[in-house]
């Protein structure tokens, strides 16, 4: 037995260092490849690489680039980004592979945010499903789709941190919390480009781009592209973990964000793109602005086009979306010694090596095969997977008296502006979509509900009182088609229908583009004629059931107070229709978790359940106590907590049980829960790990999630669940910035959301 597990071994250390040396002969390989190509290249070719124009086919900014044709035939771009379609591109890349000097193929990228034309809840509701399988599989199927399309690059994850929803981009996140950030981060990445050495293997492979690096999620005011500022402490324990886990996963490349960081824009802060980024991090791939960053640093105020360009290059950005400063100085500084060509050889390379990895210099067409389109690209498979994924998405705020789920029988009046609008439903930065195939919740509610039910609609009012704003958030295509009749004649419409009818189901909330990008409010509640329309609907005595439409937490404690049931629904996708119905009608039981903390009014933010303690903090279950950090007007706590989400059972934790009361800088113990469900329906549970790092060299947070486990559980059933606890989960930043863990008290707390947990506790030795 012994013989057999040395020659096992040895084996496995054979196979081992196979992979280390062909891993070694395929990098060999590759740079002896560029430092060929590149010794051919000009200057302005190597500058050429570096640019990244937009085709215009989709626009995602204010600025547009021209004679994109003639600059390829020139060599003086690298890539292309927003063009769709597979023959397309296919020309696009012939242009370059047969009228360029060099032939160097071209890479192309999209906003492949949640999914291609089979789209994905936003990554915000994705977060909610904590399901780390499902949100890779619902990357795996973007990038067969948009392969198969042409694209070999998508500008995703997006795993900024947040924790202010009056930031537009919020919806684009994963919430809060960094460490379920990170294993987003890592879900998407291997979904996108596959993992180790077998990352873009096939043609449907393509690369991912983890942005925006860094901390644009923590802008003052929630104002997009506004200033950020804060300590380098706070930095790493709280808001750069996702970036650092993509890198983890091997992600290919980074774009830079918006934001200043210490004062300098992030795409000019060496500190970030070189010292963390790269020296720290150990990054290997290339770095991209976002849309005009280079440009845009201009109104920051540190420079002109040449200065600012140069700044980026020096600071270790390789790659210019769009405002062409590279293309436009940088050989001008390189003839007044401002950048030097050695700088702009290392930015080349790494855009060649994405290229190489890729496999365009083997197969410059390896993602134009025009065939794929017609059978890979919103499959009925895809979608089958999209309508699972969306049911597990949505988060079941409230139930009382279980007026969820709804009978499949009698009349449901379907009333509000988002009730029968297909094109809002895939939501923001859902590029690709074919926005005449999502189905209404009207449409969706008829198909699942059957023939013994009756589904009636009426509009029931705008999405705002105001004309101006409605139009700023129904962009892109997402109109609502807004009603010229007076706010009263739409309500009684709405009245009327909802008399004779048996339930009221009001889709309420955001368009899709009420959030998103450059879509920040100061005000986060319902929109106020929608409001007015709820208190009305209320008045019948019949029971409703909101279904919201959000791409933030919003603000909603009248909603809370006198609405029977909320079901959010976030925006779920080009199949969210029938997901919706799903859980309405009870075949899908929620099991949604939110990722961020709802606050009870604007007034708390930023509100986020991992805070510090002051040295006046509140006693537990008081509102206000004087000369404690509190206010008069509001309690601390918010409306739905971190983690929260009901089900259409009841789960009951056991105490929590440890294997051992202490461990030391080399063990570990596990903690254990029993989760029972004591209702009649089968359902699953995101059972949460949390730690508290009683005593520390600087402040701890209350509680940190450190693991959790998604868990089926059939009626009447328990299963018992474990966590193992490392001194390897017990490390943080202190405050010379050592990643590093202490000895001393912990708390374990374990349950269903960051608030009702069970506790215990244990010692680092």
């Amino acid at each position: 037995m012994k013989r057999l597990l040395i020659v096992a071994l040895s084996l496995g250390l054979l196979s081992l260092n196979a992979q280390v040396k062909n891993s070694v002969s395929e990098r060999s390989k590759m740079d002896r490849f560029i430092d060929d190509l590149m010794s051919k290249m000009t200057l302005d070719e190597k500058i050429g690489q570096l640019n990244l124009p937009s085709s215009g086919d989709i626009t995602t900014g204010q600025a547009k680039s021209s004679n994109i044709a003639e600059k390829i035939k020139q060599g003086q771009v690298g890539g292309l980004f927003n063009i769709k379609g597979v023959e397309k591109i296919r020309e696009v890349q012939r242009v370059a592979m047969e009228e360029s000097r060099l032939k160097i193929p071209l890479i192309f990228g999209m906003d492949v945010i949640h999914g291609y034309e089979t789209v994905f809840p936003i990554p915000l509701g994705l977060s909610c499903s904590w399901d780390m399988a499902a949100i890779e599989q619902s990357a795996r199927i973007a990038a067969v789709e948009a392969s198969a399309d042409g694209i070999c690059w998508t500008f995703s994850p997006m795993v900024d941190i947040s924790r202010d929803p009056r930031w537009g981009r919020v919806s684009e996140g994963n919430g809060e919390d960094p460490y379920l950030g990170g294993q987003i981060a890592k879900a998407m990445v291997r979904g996108y480009q596959g993992v180790g050495e077998n990352a873009y293997s096939s043609n449907n492979q393509i690369m991912a781009c983890v942005k925006h690096y860094a901390l644009y999620g923590a802008s003052e005011a929630g104002r997009d592209y506004n200033t950020v500022d804060m300590s380098h402490h706070r930095m790493f324990n709280e808001y750069m973990y996702p970036y650092q886990a993509a890198v983890e996963a091997g992600v290919g490349s980074a774009m830079a964000s918006f934001n200043e960081v210490d004062g300098i824009p992030a795409t000019a802060s060496k500190w970030l793109m070189t010292d963390v980024l790269r020296k720290q991090w150990g990054f290997g791939g290339f770095v991209v602005t976002d849309y005009t960053g280079i440009s845009e640093m201009i109104d920051h105020g540190i420079g002109d086009l040449q200065t600012v360009s140069a700044r980026a290059l020096s600071a270790g950005i390789d790659m210019d979306m769009v405002a062409e400063g590279f293309l436009l100085t940088l050989k001008k500084s390189v003839s007044e010694g401002k950048v030097s060509e050695a700088e702009i050889d290392t930015a080349c390379r790494r855009i060649l090596e994405a290229k190489y990895k890729l496999g365009l210099f083997a197969d410059p067409y390896k993602y134009c095969d025009v065939s794929r389109a017609k059978k890979e690209i919103y499959t009925k498979e895809h979608r089958a997977v999209a309508r699972k994924i969306a049911a597990e998405s949505f988060v079941l705020l409230k139930n009382d008296d279980q007026t969820l789920p709804l009978k499949k029988q009698g009349t449901i009046a379907v009333v509000g502006p988002l009730a029968n609008s297909g094109e809002n439903m895939p939501g923001t930065w859902s590029v690709a979509v074919d926005l005449s195939k999502p189905k209404t919740l009207v449409d969706g509610l008829k198909s699942v509900a059957g023939n013994k039910t009756k589904v009636v609609y009426a509009k029931g009012s705008n999405l705002t009182t105001d004309p101006a704003i409605e139009e700023r958030a129904t962009m892109f295509g997402r109109s609502l088609g807004r009603d010229n009749r007076s706010e009263e004649e739409l309500r009684n419409e709405a009245l009327a229908i909802a008399k004779n009818a048996d339930v009221i189901v009001a889709a309420l909330g955001e368009s899709s583009e009420y959030s998103g990008e450059s879509s920040s409010r100061t005000e986060i509640g319902i929109p106020d004629v929608q409001q007015r329309l709820l208190k009305e609907l209320l008045k019948t005595g019949k029971p409703v059931v909101l279904v919201l439409f959000t791409g933030r937490p919003l603000t909603l404690t009248w909603e809370d107070q006198n609405v029977p049931a909320i079901l959010n629904v976030w925006f779920g996708g080009s199949e969210a229709a029938e997901a919706i119905s799903d859980v309405l009608f009870g075949d899908v039981n929620p099991s949604g978790k939110l990722s961020t903390t709802f606050p009870q009014n604007v007034g708390q933010i930023p509100l986020f359940y991992n805070h510090k303690n002051t040295g006046r903090p509140l006693g537990e279950g008081k509102w206000f106590e004087k000369f404690r950090s509190n206010y008069l007007d509001v309690s601390n706590e918010p409306l739905y907590p971190f983690g929260y989400g009901l089900s259409y059972t009841t789960f009951d934790y056991s105490d929590v049980k440890l294997s051992s009361a202490a461990i030391n800088a080399n063990g570990e113990l596990t903690a254990s829960v029993t989760v029972t469900n004591r209702g009649s329906k089968d359902g699953a549970e995101v059972v949460q790990l949390y730690i508290r790092d009683i005593v520390g060299s600087t402040t701890r947070p209350v509680k940190e999630l450190k693991g959790f486990e998604k868990v089926f559980i059939k009626a009447g059933e328990s299963k018992t669940v474990d966590f193992k606890i490392t001194p390897e989960m017990l490390k943080f930043y202190n405050y010379d910035l050592e990643y590093v863990f202490e000895s001393g008290e912990f708390d374990v707390m374990i349950g269903g959301n960051s608030h009702d947990v069970k506790s215990a506790k244990f010692t680092l030795n």
